[in-house]
């Protein structure tokens, strides 16, 4: 195993964790979004 090699794709496990991250981060905001659209108000009444 070459070390240059195993630092070389080192670039590549990252760019695949940061995209990941990124979707997922996509997914809550979505998540959250349709939350607050679509929730019943809450009025005086119980």
């Amino acid at each position: 195993m070459n070390f240059s090699n195993f630092v070389h794709h080192l670039t590549y496990m990252g760019q695949g964790m940061l995209t990941i991250f990124i979707v997922i981060g996509i997914i809550i905001c979505v998540v959250y979004l349709l939350n607050k659209l679509t929730s019943e108000k809450k009025g005086g009444d119980q």
